[in-house]
């Protein structure tokens, strides 16, 4: 039903361009795609996902970028469907249109604003797994819905057909990772959600159990990414650990000035590298000249431009 190979191990959670008018350029966001298949960054691309700014999209938004994303770039390369939302009947509605557009996959963060108990949780994805008929993997992030999906609850879902793995936001719980491969069967799988964490999480899980890296910093260097996991992979431990600590300052700068998401910053030096990335979406704002030349500068340093 589900094969973690056909998704690769670097999933780019694709930025969605907006315009000065703070519209949805969904021209951009096709040519962004492109981009990422034609230079060999992604080997699948979540549609607005956390990076994407989903969280500012409203249903027919995201249902369009859905739609133009599949329809663009769907037989190039594997897509999966962002589908979360504070709302279990949004998700679900989400998660169908999804699903009706062809998409085999879907990725469902946790409720977020409410901080629904653990039972709440639990209910909450067996109802929109309940619903469609394609997997769907568990996207954990705290930072952002102010809930964790526990181990114990994990292993619970784990017990439903169609929930296939978990996206972790691996940095502020690493050993984590290790809890759900514990309490979860060998086919389940666990994607690392943190640039900064990729070599300690195949680490926890080998390559069975971790899927691979979900990775906004892939838009600009997934090919390094992939290269680095291969490494470490063959057994090439230091070679591997060399490439994670040269390209950490790079994760680092993108969330300097206290931008917890790094979408802004990121979206600003993909521009340096030749994409139409266009601008945030308010709240979030974009770079100021002093970020962007402290970006500038460790890129410049990496050789990345």
């Amino acid at each position: 039903m589900f094969n973690k190979e056909t998704y690769g191990k670097i999933l780019v959670p694709m930025v969605t361009p907006f315009k000065e008018d703070q519209s949805v350029d969904y021209n951009a966001a096709v040519g962004v795609a492109e981009k990422l298949i034609e230079e060999g960054k992604a080997d699948s691309i979540i549609v607005a996902g956390t990076t994407g700014e989903f969280f500012t999209m409203n249903f027919e938004e995201r249902v369009k970028l859905f739609k133009v994303i599949k329809e663009a770039v769907g037989n190039k390369i594997p897509l999966i469907a962002g589908t979360g939302s504070a709302s279990t009947v949004e998700t679900i509605a989400l998660s169908k249109k999804a699903e009706e557009l062809g998409y085999e996959l879907v990725m469902v963060v946790a409720p977020y604003y409410t901080k629904p108990n653990q039972n709440e949780i639990f209910n909450h994805f067996k109802k929109v797994a309940e619903a469609i008929d394609i997997p769907m993997i568990l996207y954990n992030i705290p930072i952002f819905t102010g809930v964790n999906i526990d181990p114990e609850t994990v292993a619970r879902l784990s017990e439903i057909e169609n929930i296939v793995g978990i996206k972790e936001e691996a940095e502020f719980n690493p050993k984590q990772v290790t809890e759900f491969i514990n309490v979860t069967p060998d086919d389940f799988i666990i994607y690392n959600g943190d640039d900064t964490m990729v070599i300690e999480t195949f680490a926890q899980g080998g390559e069975q159990r971790i899927g691979g890296v979900v990775s906004g910093g892939s838009h600009l260097i997934g090919e390094h990414m992939r290269k680095m996991i291969e490494a470490f992979l063959e057994g090439k431990v230091q070679q591997a650990a060399e490439m994670q600590q040269k390209f950490l300052p790079l994760f680092r700068v993108l969330g300097q000035n206290g931008r917890t998401n790094p979408v802004s910053l990121l979206k600003e030096a993909m521009k340096m590298v030749g994409y139409n990335a266009g601008i945030p979406r308010l709240p979030l704002t974009p770079g100021t000249e002093e970020e962007k030349e402290e970006i500038k500068k460790v890129m410049k340093k990496l050789e990345i431009i």
